[in-house]
């Protein structure tokens, strides 16, 4: 491109920022920017994890101290009438115990919290949104309309489950799964369906759902059609591959839970029996139902998305530390090309996997013996992407800076809660581990350390992009140590307990069993942790905040000294992103290039053989 080209493309550029705007509601509000889409996913999915860890702090106090009152901190945001309702005053303890019922609503709601409402619009909506259409050089996602509609809905359908909470009937209180018959024909005795906690958490699904559908449909459309000029398949970046898989995932996996929610609403309002068998009794009531339905169609069809959806979860994070690692150590990303075809090998392996979450219903061995070979062969493009990542490190330059900690953090914690996961490949452990706590020490290995790692790795990488300040590193540090010891002292002793037996659904921590004895004093140990790793995101949260306005100001617009097109455009980038017209003239990891006057060589600017 020509200097004269260039600086008419800027002029116009430039012409089209200024004469760009609105008011205060469509710029803040109803924004169809994909940039302040993005950042409204991500402010509100941070808030809705903030909900789902107090949940979890409050079920930690009832599996350590299960006879004891829920002390005043725990209890202060509560009203006193919802108090007074779900935990009233005992006459034995004179004061407020969790018992069964409030711990299954707990952890109901923690578990749909985190995954739906929490970990997938942050690293999909939030990163997806404000990263993708600045990587590949568009002005914004294919359809800007369409983009805030799908966070409208998220925010709707976050707000009726939160909403839920204040019904008489309190939340879902049938696990995050929702299973049936128990999901459907909980609170039964109700008169009037549509006012219970089951039945909007339903609703919420739906709503949540469409939402993604719409957000993977306008991701998949903007980076098929709206790249750059030079910006070739294999320019992208790979948190673009990421994003592209993830997306498709969503857009296949989602809609046969969308139907599975519809059709259990049936069977709760309208009297259908898709997963209701015959001859179904409540409290010895034989149910006014047609039958013949079946249970284990509705886990098909929730597993089915189920294992898609950790590597929904998953992609993203993986996506954010491919790009911090090599601008961290200064050299390109070992193996970019074998990452992109194992996270397009992933993608499709996650969709034959569904039914090891599933061993328990007891499958055949033919069957069972399928998913088992599914499930070890979908560790091979796991295993190319993290060792891709460690060997990305071997022989580099690197920078320690805050998200260059939570990514190399990242890589053991992703290492860890995949290896223990092997196990319960297998029918054969799996049917002793299934329902322990070794499960839910495994899954939050790849979940809590290692997605969400990987989450405050891109928030501390873009952040400077994204406000044009720099967060606290001081903060940055004293966030990040304590964290990575507390929730390894959270979830490892959870693999022992699972190992010895403990169930996963115990709201008084197994002090009943006496097998569980010797274990018993771990309880308080994870108990102390859990809230020890709340005290240490207070550091996060006053520097998020507090650096939008107080923070260092960036001094150019590439302070990390990046390739990537994103930091080509003004900070934070205005609107219609870019001030001149993108081309892009190499890959996206071009680092410490022999020959070149600098340490890296961004895709945007022109190689010396072509300038004049």
């Amino acid at each position: 491109m020509s200097d004269s080209t260039h600086h008419k493309t800027a002029d116009a550029a430039d012409h089209h920022h200024d004469d760009h705007h609105v008011g205060f509601v469509r710029k803040y509000i109803f924004s169809t920017d994909h940039k302040w889409i993005g950042i409204q996913y991500g402010i509100t999915a941070m808030l809705f994890m903030l909900v789902g860890f107090f949940l979890m702090m409050v079920m930690r106090w009832s599996i350590a101290y299960p006879d004891q009152a829920l002390p005043e901190w725990l209890t202060f945001v509560f009203g006193e009438d919802w108090l007074n309702r779900w935990i009233p005053v005992g006459e034995s303890t004179g004061g407020r115990v969790v018992d069964g019922q409030l711990y299954n609503m707990f952890g109901a709601m923690h578990g749909t919290i985190m995954v739906f409402l929490a970990v997938v619009p942050l690293g999909f909506g939030a990163f997806g949104n404000y990263v993708t259409p600045l990587q590949i050089g568009a002005p914004d996602m294919a359809f800007p309309k369409l983009n805030m509609m799908s966070y409208w809905i998220y925010l709707a359908g976050g707000l009726l489950m939160f909403a839920s909470f204040f019904l008489p009937s309190g939340a879902a209180s049938t696990g995050w799964t929702f299973y049936p018959p128990l999901g459907t024909v909980q609170e039964y005795h109700v008169a009037n369906q549509w006012m219970t906690g089951q039945t909007w958490w339903l609703l919420g699904m739906v709503l949540l759902i469409s939402s993604s559908l719409l957000g993977s449909v306008n991701v998949i459309t903007t980076i098929i059609n709206l790249r750059a000029k030079g910006m070739t398949w294999f320019r992208l970046p790979f948190f673009v591959w990421g994003m592209l898989v993830t997306a498709f995932l969503l857009l296949l996996a989602f809609p046969p839970l969308e139907v599975a929610g519809l059709m259990q609403l049936s069977d709760r309002v309208f009297g259908s029996s898709f997963f209701l068998p015959s001859g179904l009794s409540v409290n010895n009531e034989v149910m006014n139902i047609s039958g013949g339905g079946s249970p284990l169609l509705y886990q098909h069809l929730f597993w089915f998305l189920g294992h898609p959806e950790v590597y929904v979860l998953l992609l993203p994070a993986i996506s954010i530390v491919a790009e911090i690692i090599p601008n961290n150590t200064r050299k390109p990303l070992w193996g970019y090309k074998s990452m992109v075809y194992g996270a397009l090998v992933l993608g499709f392996l996650s969709f034959i996997v569904w039914a090891h979450h599933m061993y328990l219903t007891g499958m055949g061995s033919a069957i069972s013996t399928f998913f088992q070979t599914t499930t070890v062969l979908i560790s091979v493009p796991s295993v190319i992407l993290l060792t891709s990542l460690l060997i990305s490190l071997w022989g580099g330059s690197i920078r320690f800076t805050v998200p260059m900690l939570w990514a190399c953090a990242f890589l053991p914690m992703f290492g860890f809660g995949g290896l223990t996961g092997l196990p319960l490949a297998f029918n054969l452990t799996d049917l002793y581990l299934h329902d322990t706590y070794y499960v839910i020490g495994h899954f939050h290995y790849v979940v809590a350390p290692g997605v969400i790692f990987g989450l405050f790795a891109g928030i501390y990488y873009w952040y400077p992009k994204a406000t044009g300040r720099h967060m606290n590193t001081f903060l940055g540090h004293l966030h990040f140590w304590p964290s990575l010891i507390a929730i390894n002292v959270v979830f490892m002793p959870m693999m022992i307990q699972g190992i010895a037996g403990f169930h996963r659904r115990w709201y008084n921590g197994g002090i009943s069993y006496e097998h569980t004895a010797d274990y018993l004093w771990l309880n308080e140990v994870i108990s102390w942790a859990v809230w020890a790793l709340a005290i240490f995101q207070l550091p996060f949260i006053i520097n998020f905040f507090s650096s939008a306005f107080v923070g260092k100001k960036v001094k150019s617009d590439n302070p990390w000294n990046a390739t990537t097109l994103e930091w080509a455009t003004p900070t934070p980038p205005g609107h219609g992103n870019f001030e001149f017209e993108p081309v892009v003239y190499r890959g996206p990891y071009e680092y410490s290039v022999p020959g070149e006057d600098k340490d890296y060589s961004p895709q945007w600017e022109e190689p010396k053989s072509n300038k004049k």
